[in-house]
């Protein structure tokens, strides 16, 4: 009998995916995908276009074009504190997730647990899923998503294979602290894990500041460290990203890259390669300056609305408190707002396992001007229409 294998028929479309599609229908605002709509500087621009009309539109190495990895190992000691040879430790990856899935492929076995922090990001889950990983969940206490060393401790186990860190994270814009890793690495060393990260937002500090786990003692040999260019150059559509680790993994992490992506987009390789010649320290600078005042913006609207947000110190979304809402769930809340409001957020349950989350929306806030304006108006309707109910 033709049928679908036991992990697809299990799969479900992304809430936010779903979200998208809904607020496309009703021609709302679109505050629930991380599309990041902010204009793409002008040198990675003009580095794409001259790319392609120098025909560099063929296959790449599986591991890059070699002048992109030298500026990524440069921008990773210069930015990261971290050393790691371009010709051996570093892969570009078709997006930072295409680096994230090929180094799961490589380095983790079905069975494997894995710990992973919670409010998590859906694409990290559901790719240990894919491979047949078992996810391990440690709660991040609200409201400034902590956790403790034992939390960690009791997920271990003989199974527990690795860790995977996201800071500043998607969704709840935690930045870990220096303690926090420690704690962390700890535990790594400890229970022999590899410790996967995710530090794609890493420009998009507001509190504190950004601390790769690598660079942390005896952290180096096990880490896996992931990051892109999405992000930062607003070209989520245009998939570079890339990983560094050790070589004892990088043949290994690149072969199933290649398997599965051949190589990233080799005219965008090039353009990523100018934004990282070219753009000025007082650039990524101003990323923080900039999407903190949309934060603020964002925050401030949710406020008004009688959402509560729990202020995000890295990233660029917000969750917030919607339990003023008078709903079941918060696939209901979400649909509410976006049926009052036309604006469009994310259920706080796909942030989580088990039925939690259920009294949060999520909320992306990196949106030109404009459009973020206009949605925190729109929210203030919802504080009227909850007042008019009354």
């Amino acid at each position: 009998m033709l049928r679908l294998n036991s992990k697809a028929s299990s799969i479900r479309p992304s809430e936010i995916r779903i979200m998208s599609v809904e607020c496309d229908r009703v021609g709302g605002i679109n505050l629930a995908q991380g599309i990041c709509d902010t204009p793409v500087p002008e040198s990675v621009r003009a580095g794409a276009h001259a790319a392609i009309e120098a025909g560099k539109n063929i296959y790449t190495r599986l591991d890059g074009i070699a002048p992109l990895r030298k500026a990524i190992a440069d921008k990773l000691r210069k930015f990261n504190q971290l050393e790691v040879d371009p010709e051996r430790e570093v892969l570009v990856t078709s997006g930072s997730t295409g680096g994230f899935y090929a180094a799961c492929m490589a380095l983790l076995e079905a069975g494997d647990e894995v710990i992973v922090f919670e409010p998590y990001y859906g694409y990290h889950t559901n790719t240990l899923n894919a491979i047949g990983c078992v996810p391990k969940f440690v709660r991040l206490r609200e409201p400034d998503w902590s956790f403790l060393a034992a939390d960690l401790e009791k997920q271990a186990s003989p199974k527990l294979r690795a860790i995977i860190v996201n800071s500043p994270a998607n969704p709840s814009g935690k930045v870990f602290s220096e303690a926090e890793l420690k704690l962390v690495a700890d535990f790594a060393i400890a229970h022999d894990l590899f410790v996967f990260t995710d530090e794609i937002y890493e420009h998009f500090l507001f509190e504190g500041r950004h601390i790769s786990p690598a660079t942390l003692p005896g952290m180096r040999e096990r880490t896996i460290t992931i990051s892109g260019f999405s992000k930062t150059f607003s070209i989520t559509g245009w998939r570079v990203g890339y990983l560094a680790c050790d070589a004892k993994w990088a043949a290994a992490i690149a072969y199933f890259h290649d398997l599965f992506y051949v190589c990233a987009p080799s005219a965008f390789q090039f353009a990523c390669l100018e934004g990282l010649l070219q753009l000025p320290h007082e650039f990524y600078a101003q990323l923080s300056v900039d999407y903190r005042k949309k934060r603020d913006i964002i925050c401030d609207a949710l406020v008004e609305a009688g959402l509560t947000p729990f202020v995000p110190k890295g990233a660029y979304y917000v969750l917030a408190n919607a339990s003023s809402m008078p709903a079941r769930n918060s696939k209901e809340r979400a649909m509410t707002l976006l049926a009052q409001t036309g604006v469009a957020s994310v259920p706080g349950a796909s942030f989580f396992s088990g039925d939690s989350g259920e009294h949060l929306l999520r909320f992306c806030f990196a949106k030109e001007d404009a459009p973020l304006a206009a949605a925190a108006e729109r929210l203030a309707k919802l504080r009227v229409s909850a007042t008019a109910m009354r």
